[in-house]
């Protein structure tokens, strides 16, 4: 088109010589429409550089194909390559996502996130904010009075709703039992924030494993850090100052390890041979660290892609069967990736 309008579905009709109802059955591919009319229709369209109006179709065909997604710590790498996975999915599906980002997790933030998605018809819902004191208590109560289709990808919500969930009391336990393999018996931890539920979990595994090995737990093992490389490395100085003997470091996160490295670098300790440090979530950039970061891997864009299959399972049941469907919760199992700084050769 020459001019600045937006071309209606009307002159795609008169440029093509049929019916504005055929034009629309060609846009939503019913399969009876001729060949040639199919065409011309097709041969208009472009011509004429015509757009549907995803809003009135989405009110023609009772549905907007859209999910909303509220996610949090976006600038932190679980959430991050947790987004990616949905978008992945989504868009193998058929899906649109609109996005809403919570900055600082609130107890009444979330609660306003999820009142904005549902004023903008979506069709389901994937909540991904972690759990930070109690900032999930308005969730039991708000769903008692919407029918929409939700799924959680966040440990600490209420129990009997449908969840992906990754298991970060096993990948604590995982980290730890490695190192009591590789022979270390003074092992520090690097927690992350103990506000965060998925912290508590990985610190609860880290316990578990040496409680299991008969190694003591208290404090003076353990220094909380805020998931930064900066925090990181201000742990492992404390770590040594209240806990001389240590001789091995798990950190919660790859970036507090990074800083863990940095800090063993400049005191002279030798990693592994002085120190082994092990991290947590498998960075794409932790192989590259000096030395490559042992970690566990928590397959976060799996997660994702789960998150979406499942809701997009449960949007179609509900569209198809007026019977509840069954709440799902799936665990996903991290895995040990092994490098060269918990292992001496």
């Amino acid at each position: 088109m020459t001019s600045g309008k937006k071309a209606t579905i009307r002159q795609v009709a008169s440029q093509a010589g049929v019916s504005i109802q055929t034009v629309s059955r060609v846009l939503n591919d019913h399969p009876y429409v001729a060949d040639e009319t199919r065409r011309r229709v097709l041969e208009a369209i472009s011509q004429l550089e015509y757009r549907p109006d995803a809003i009135a179709r989405s009110l023609i065909k009772g549905r907007s194909s859209t999910l909303g997604v509220v996610i949090a710590e976006l600038e932190h790498y679980g959430p991050h390559r947790l987004l990616v996975g949905i978008e992945q999915q989504a868009a193998a599906l058929g899906y649109s996502l609109t996005l809403s980002i919570v900055h600082h997790p609130e107890p009444d933030n979330g609660a306003r996130q999820f009142e904005s998605l549902l004023s903008q018809q979506v069709e389901g819902i994937i909540w991904a904010v972690p759990e930070i004191d109690n900032n999930q208590a308005w969730i039991q109560t708000m769903l008692r009075s919407v029918a929409i289709p939700m799924i959680f990808v966040t440990d600490g919500v209420v129990q009997g709703l449908p969840r992906i969930l990754g298991n970060n009391r096993s990948g604590g336990r995982l980290a730890t039992e490695h190192l009591l393999t590789q022979g270390y018996r003074q092992i520090g931890l690097l927690s992350g924030p103990r506000t965060w539920t998925v912290a508590r979990e990985r610190q609860c595994g880290w316990q578990e494993a040496l409680a299991a090995a008969g190694r003591p737990t208290e404090n003076r093992r353990i220094v909380e850090g805020d998931w930064s490389p900066a925090s990181g490395e201000r742990g492992l100085y404390r770590l040594i100052a209240q806990f001389p003997d240590i001789d091995a470091v798990f950190a919660c996160n790859d970036q507090m390890a990074l800083g863990a490295l940095q800090a063993a670098h400049l005191l002279g300790r030798r990693v592994p041979e002085d120190l082994a440090v092990v991290g947590f979530d498998a960075t794409l950039e932790s192989a590259y660290f000096w030395p490559p970061l042992t970690s566990v891997r928590h397959h976060l864009l799996g997660a994702g892609n789960a998150a979406v299959r499942e809701l997009h399972r449960v949007i179609e049941l509900k569209r198809n069967s007026e019977e509840p469907v069954q709440s799902t919760c799936l665990m996903i199992q991290p895995e040990l990736i092994v490098r060269k700084s918990s292992v001496v050769a």
